[in-house]
């Protein structure tokens, strides 16, 4: 996402880095790569949650205030601190096109002959994660909104933290038991993804504007649907993506043998001899380009990839339907369904 928005996100959430910056190698000079290696995480992505922040703001009748764009910002750090953790969860090689944070913090140790890299670079993601996930709390808290306006807002805040946490252990839980459903896998989607990406942020912004329950309703409307057809394309990017788009490699999902809802429309259709393919492949690290193939003709023969697509298609509709509520400004409409579109776009 490039627009006037994004760059106004990205100088508020590097100037508040900044700051804190002098702190951090007050205590030691050590903890200088700490923070080259945010600077990296931070350097990319799409910004996405501060955007449905602010227009959720917007939509509850918020004024345009850089005040306003601080609080939502503060939500890329949230997003940072949990995709380290996943990526440690996942044991994943790469994030956004890099190294991701456990791998650079092993690569580290290891140039410096120090032992057990491994361990040292899970560990220091682990801390970093936690730290994100502190200053985007911070963050939020000195934004320079009215501390009415903040504490109206917490509430959402807070439960936004608890929801992803709670979906990302089921996210496990199903990877564990390795026995979902197409209802099990959108439980998951929902508490994971589509409440956490977008419709929380618009509850954030639209409480912090003062908006009333018929506001909120509205922007469930639109942004829960419109959460779950985001993450059912970011599924299928997953498995059909272009690495080049993606930032991770063609695959990377079937080798951490995620259990989406592509994955579980496949096995509800699949023959015997199809499920013995999936059982065989998905979730082995060594999956190579023909294994990888193997599993997407699985996909695409047994029609979860086109019913997938049908899902996606459904669930957008729901979502642009529900921007003709009287209880969302006219003004954030257009923001709002463009958004839509950048959230479910084909991509790679």
């Amino acid at each position: 996402m490039s627009s006037p928005l994004s760059k106004e996100i990205d100088e508020v959430l590097l100037a508040f880095v900044d700051r804190q910056r002098p702190a951090l190698l007050s205590i030691s000079d050590d903890l200088a790569p700490m923070l080259a290696t945010l600077d990296a995480l931070l350097a990319g992505g799409k910004r996405l949650r501060p955007a449905f922040c602010y227009w959720g703001w917007r939509s509850a009748g918020g004024e345009d205030r850089r005040e306003a764009v601080a609080a939502a910002a503060s939500l890329e750090l949230l997003q940072a601190s949990a995709l380290i953790h996943d990526d440690v969860m996942d044991a994943s090689d790469t994030r956004r096109g890099q190294p991701s944070v456990h791998r650079r913090f092993e690569a580290m140790a290891e140039a410096a002959g120090w032992g057990a890299a491994e361990s040292f670079g899970t560990g220091a993601a682990i801390l970093l994660g936690d730290l994100c996930l502190t200053w985007s709390g911070e963050m939020y808290d000195r934004c320079g909104l009215p501390a009415g306006a903040l504490e109206r807002g917490r509430k959402v805040y807070d439960l936004m933290r608890t929801e992803v946490m709670c979906g990302q252990y089921l996210d496990m839980l199903e990877q564990a038991r390795g026995t979902g459903t197409v209802e099990t896998a959108l439980r998951v989607v929902e508490y994971k993804s589509a409440k956490y990406t977008i419709e929380r942020p618009l509850h954030l912004g639209a409480a912090l504007a003062g908006a009333d329950e018929a506001a909120l309703e509205a922007l469930s409307g639109y942004g829960l649907p419109l959460g779950v057809a985001f993450q059912l394309r970011d599924d299928v990017l997953g498995v059909f993506g272009d690495p080049a788009e993606t930032g991770k490699p063609a695959g990377d999902d079937l080798r951490e043998g995620k259990r989406t809802v592509l994955i579980a429309l496949a096995l509800e259709r699949a023959t015997p001899v199809q499920a013995e393919v999936v059982r065989l492949r998905l979730g082995d690290p060594a999956l190579d380009p023909a294994g990888v193939a193997e599993l997407r003709s699985v996909i695409v023969d047994t029609g979860a990839l086109a019913a997938c697509e049908t899902m996606i298609e459904t669930y957008a509709a729901q979502a642009h339907a529900a921007l003709d509520s009287p209880s969302i400004m006219i003004g954030a409409r257009a923001a709002l369904t463009e958004l839509a579109v950048a959230a479910t776009a084909r991509r790679g």
